[in-house]
């Protein structure tokens, strides 16, 4: 059961998606607006730089589609907006001198290039926590908020996104990683808050049980799926396309997707990880539709 590559719902995936983005923009840009004069300047004005860069929203859309394909309409725009605030706090410290070390991020000096290291580092820090006081106030039971901020930790700490930087810098390091290692490295670094954003999207539903396994089995395809397009991306994309500097994994030995199995052999593992995610999210019936689309934008990403 798939549907077309180029729609979710009633409009094309790319516009619902903005939609999204447009909204949690607004919404985060009156959160800053709030905070503003509460921050001291500089740090408020690193903040607000990197959290309002622009991006696709991709977890928070996520969360949302899971919500939605699992029956519900709330509101959720404090966990969607919390998602984003870890992420952005993942990109400013990805992209430190000691981590990742790049200028550019969305076509924009990255936050160290725009203020300094240690202002970077302090947004950073202060975007993380804001993301669990969000998390906290979004409505909702008291033990799913609970259990939500339980499941954040750990996908953004040492066995999630955390734990899976320090295995890529160690893997660096050694100058050796085969498929598995990468495979590891990478549902951790990148794919656990992407299950963790549909998870939470269906538990703020009220799924079932078995509604919950299909959301999270469906994250972690679209989150390997992400990983290899990206890895396809920066091998054949132009820094000016990606927002970011292009060919930095090559020109730095990285493992990669691409490196370990050709540009061929990533597509084709591009598609089978494609066409897990559409399993997945088949388990829903008519209601994963939606997020049979999300993987196909995802998969053409790649292309």
């Amino acid at each position: 059961m798939i549907v077309k590559p180029t729609t979710m719902g009633e409009q094309p995936i790319d516009r619902q998606i903005k939609q999204h983005a447009d909204a949690l923009n607004a919404a985060l840009d009156r959160m800053m607006n709030e905070r503003r004069g509460q921050v001291p300047q500089r740090l408020w004005e690193a903040m607000q730089y990197s959290l309002l860069a622009g991006g696709k929203r991709v977890r928070p859309a996520l969360m949302l589609q899971c919500l939605r394909a699992c029956g519900s309409d709330a509101d959720i725009m404090p966990a969607a907006m919390s998602i984003e605030c870890m992420h952005t706090y993942s990109l400013i410290h990805d992209d430190l001198p000691s981590m990742d070390n790049d200028d550019l991020r969305r076509g924009m000096p990255t936050c160290h290039k725009r203020f300094d290291e240690a202002t970077a580092i302090l947004a950073a820090d202060a975007l993380q926590a804001l993301s669990f006081e969000l998390l906290a106030m979004q409505q909702a039971d008291a033990a799913i908020r609970i259990r939500l901020i339980r499941l954040l930790a750990a996908a953004a700490g040492d066995s999630g996104m955390v734990g899976g930087q320090a295995m890529d810098m160690q893997a660096d390091a050694a100058g050796v990683s085969g498929l598995p290692e990468v495979e590891r490295i990478h549902a951790m670094k990148t794919g656990a808050l992407l299950r963790y954003s549909c998870e939470a999207g269906a538990r703020l539903a009220g799924a079932s049980d078995v509604a919950v396994a299909a959301c999270c089995r469906f994250g972690e395809a679209v989150g390997l799926l992400f990983q290899i397009t990206d890895d396809i991306l920066d091998a054949t994309a132009s820094s000016e396309a990606l927002g970011k500097s292009a060919g930095k994994d090559a020109a730095q030995g990285k493992a990669t997707y691409v490196s370990l199995l050709g540009l061929a052999g990533a597509r084709a593992k591009a598609g089978a990880t494609h066409r897990a995610a559409l399993e997945a999210a088949g388990l829903l019936g008519e209601d994963g539709k939606s997020l049979q689309a999300f993987a196909t934008y995802i998969m053409e990403r790649g292309q």
